[in-house]
């Protein structure tokens, strides 16, 4: 397996291992609705960037102390492709969510509501991104 789809496989890894929880405490209702700035919220969404980081900083120490090797190959044009497809394929997902969050979503909620559904989509569109690259990877395997 190559060094930049590992990477991939731990940041997608990351991103469901701490924002599917989140965003499950969201969408349960578990905070009361409160104007912005809700710091319990902002708390909660901190900690799990911070854990996300974590999670990141070690198993990015770990493949890199595994293959140093490969570590330092630089991309070749396969990956530069790669790469290039699965930004695209993100821009087209957060560009769309934006539009929405932002064009539509003020005549019908506030507050965190649309924080929330802000970070989703970016967070989507970074799920895409991973995605993409995990994907052509493995079809090229």
């Amino acid at each position: 397996m190559p060094y930049r789809e590992k990477f991939a496989w731990l940041s997608l890894t990351a991103m469901v291992v701490t924002y599917v929880p989140y965003f499950a405490i969201v969408i349960a209702g578990y905070f009361p609705t409160r104007p912005l700035p809700d710091l319990h919220q902002l708390g909660l969404f901190a900690l799990v960037s911070i854990v996300r980081v974590l999670i990141l900083g070690i198993g990015y120490l770990y493949l890199r102390l595994g293959s140093p090797q490969e570590a330092r190959t630089p991309p070749d044009e396969r990956d530069l492709a790669i790469k290039s497809r699965a930004m695209s394929s993100a821009y087209y997902v957060l560009i769309s969510g934006m539009i929405y969050v932002g064009c539509f979503m003020p005549f019908t909620s506030a507050g965190w509501t649309i924080v929330n559904a802000a970070l989703f989509m970016i967070v989507t569109a970074e799920v895409v991104r991973e995605g993409v690259v995990v994907f052509c990877y493995r079809r090229q395997a």
